[in-house]
């Protein structure tokens, strides 16, 4: 039996079916190739031993030298600060020098300027005071300086003489002589469990009324060197 002929519309269907198949084959192998292209052009280049080797040490010679950097500048701030400090402590000395000596300084009898208390080892206190006078320019200024300390003991108020911080009965004073000032030093025990609040300074001249000169405990400890 004879095969019946295909229908002409159905010819068709089927060539364009066979078209449409075609234009997706080559669009879907042509977007797979587009998306190799991309891939392998964005693929990061590998880095061998040795690349890594050389970026390591890049990074370890500027983390020295950056930290060379901050170690000098440290260094250089330190010293700025030093030779600031330097500078200030000349400036006041020159300023004390010139009201002391002056011409246009003002005069004033024996006085004194300055009280600094440093703590020594075994318990020893070592005092630094500047002794100064300007009223009699042509005469030499001398005696004698003893402190004498104000505090509390076991919740009794007690003054240590001179006797007693230099654990001497009847102790000698330090011995000054100047013209214009003088800087006079010496050590002071404090006894156990006594808390010191106020020092007196006392001048004693050879022919002249004695001079005290009073600051509290933690002026003379905080007070810079004189």
């Amino acid at each position: 039996m004879p095969t019946p002929p295909t229908p002409p519309h159905a010819a068709r269907a089927g060539v364009g079916l066979v078209a449409a198949l075609l234009v997706f084959l080559i669009a879907l192998l042509f977007g797979a190739w587009g998306v190799w292209q991309v891939a392998s052009g964005t693929r990061p280049a590998p880095c061998d031993a040795s690349t890594n080797g050389e970026l390591a040490q890049r990074i370890a010679t500027l983390s020295r030298s950056d930290q060379v950097s901050r170690d000098a500048n440290g260094r250089l701030q330190a010293t700025l600060a030093d030779r600031e400090e330097q500078i200030a402590q000349l400036k006041a000395d020159v300023d004390f020098y010139e009201r002391l000596v002056g011409a246009t300084g003002q005069r004033h009898g024996l006085a004194v300027h300055a009280l600094r208390m440093a703590r020594q080892p075994g318990g020893a206190w070592h005092f630094t005071t500047v002794l100064t006078q300007n009223l009699d320019r042509g005469g030499i200024s001398s005696g004698d300086v003893e402190l004498a300390v104000e505090g509390s003991a076991q919740g009794q108020l007690r003054t240590l003489d001179w006797g007693t911080l230099r654990q001497q009965p009847h102790a000698a004073g330090v011995p000054y002589s100047f013209r214009y000032f003088e800087e006079v030093q010496g050590d002071v025990f404090l006894p156990a469990g006594f808390s010191p609040v106020r020092v007196i300074v006392r001048l004693r001249p050879h022919g002249g009324a004695p001079v005290e000169h009073a600051v509290t405990w933690a002026e003379a400890v905080a007070a810079p060197s004189p």
